[in-house]
């Protein structure tokens, strides 16, 4: 029955605009619901609150983490901060401008982290892109971009992070076997949308900046702070060891406090527009919404052991640890990859596969982008759809296909190059 709601909520999403329902709402119902059936078939209620509360506290973290970005971003912008890229990026070449964007989402994304580069990144697209249509190919390789770009980094996504935590992989071996794969899972995808806006009829770029809101000064300075709040984010995690919701809720407050300082001089009426206030009403609720629905649905099948039943059954059915893991990618495309890792840490030990062993790099590549086949098979598609208005059954038209393909391109190569080392 647990099975069968999810389904059902997970249908009533992708089919969002047929029947007219906001997907954060069926999100919703489909996380509450899944937790109620989860309760009734559970004879212990202090277990199951235990469960959720647990669950609830992650979860929390990541809705933390996502509004705080979301501000930061939303506050460059309302600065007119991203015309300090966009007007540096004078080329008229589509391949050149779609070049630029996909290596921006893929190094940052190693930097950052796949969640916040697509946040500013698709922001910043929103402010090139001229054509609805147009912005939402691009935003869908930037997903690619970002969750392939965060693979090959201990930051970069949350699952390789798990596994770096986790002993599973160090930092010297993901960035030099998971790199290459990585690059090949966005070729691909890259290629495809590239001519898939060339055989628009007239150029859609624009380089010229918007009508500026504030003063140069004010607008470099806040672009570049911003920039140095999201970078300190796993900078701050390093120090400290706390999660990263806190260093996010960090540079939040000290962008809030550089804001002030900036407009303090200022009448109200003119501030109001340019403080935290005003722009963290801006930021998409629905979307954060429907993100935490998503996620507690996927913890109440991760608390019932549905997920990893589903994983011992394909090693059992399967047999073969390269399908195996190959599969789960594509898996991570429809539920999070989170408890889909979490599952194959605690069935598979280091005794089995020791420290970097090409099981556990291969995992890495695989759970990272095989999540972008599906647009809400990642946080950061979670987050580009919500950003966008990317309608499930328009990414499954256009994108997915080819994010299988750049997906299994990557694998291949993976497997070719160091599986047997």
């Amino acid at each position: 029955m647990l099975i069968l709601v999810f389904v059902l909520g997970y249908l009533a999403i992708a089919f969002e605009h047929q029947i007219r329902l906001n997907k954060a709402s069926s999100a919703l119902l489909t996380g509450v619901m899944c937790w109620v059936l989860y309760a009734w078939g559970n004879h212990d209620p202090e277990q199951v609150q235990h469960e959720l509360l647990e669950h609830v506290g992650e979860l929390s973290g990541i809705i933390f983490f996502l509004m705080g970005a979301m501000t930061i971003v939303e506050l460059i912008d309302a600065h007119d901060g991203f015309d300090v890229i966009s007007s540096q990026i004078t080329s008229r070449s589509t391949t050149r401008m779609l070049l630029i964007i996909t290596l921006l989402s893929f190094i940052l994304s190693a930097v950052l982290d796949n969640l916040t580069t697509t946040i500013v990144m698709v922001s910043l697209a929103s402010k090139l892109m001229k054509d609805e249509k147009e912005r939402l190919a691009v935003a869908a390789l930037i997903v690619i971009s970002a969750n392939a770009g965060g693979v090959w980094s201990p930051i970069g996504d949350v699952t390789t992070t798990m596994l770096w935590m986790g002993g599973q992989l160090t930092t010297p071996v993901m960035i030099t076997h998971l790199l290459i794969p990585s690059i090949v899972a966005v070729l691909i995808p890259f290629l495809a949308i590239r001519t898939m806006i060339r055989q628009s009829p007239a150029p859609t770029f624009s380089s010229a900046p918007e009508s500026g809101n504030s003063h140069p000064t004010e607008r470099n300075l806040v672009f570049f702070s911003g920039l140095l709040a999201l970078l300190f984010v796993p900078v701050f995690k390093t120090l400290t060891g706390l999660p990263p919701f806190m260093g996010m809720l960090f540079s939040l407050g000290a962008m809030w406090l550089v804001t002030e300082i900036i407009h303090s001089g200022k009448d109200l009426s003119d501030k109001h527009k340019l403080s935290v206030n005003y722009v963290i009403r801006k930021i998409d609720t629905p979307s954060i919404l429907f993100f935490l629905g998503i996620l507690l649905s996927v913890a109440a099948l991760q608390s019932a052991g549905t997920l990893t039943e589903l994983a011992n059954g394909l090693s059992d059915q399967i047999g073969d640890n390269r399908m195996v893991v190959a599969v789960l990618g594509v898996l991570s495309s429809i539920v999070d990859n989170v408890p889909l890792v979490a599952a194959a840490q605690g069935m598979y030990s280091l005794t089995d596969f020791p420290q970097d062993h090409p099981f556990w790099q291969f995992m890495a590549y695989c759970t990272g982008t095989g999540g972008s086949i599906l647009i809400i098979g990642s946080a950061a598609g979670v987050a580009a759809m919500g950003l966008t208005k990317i309608e499930f059954f328009w990414y499954v038209k256009k994108i997915s296909g080819w994010a299988l393909l750049g997906y299994l391109a990557g694998a291949i190569t993976y497997l070719l190059l160091y599986w047997n080392q």
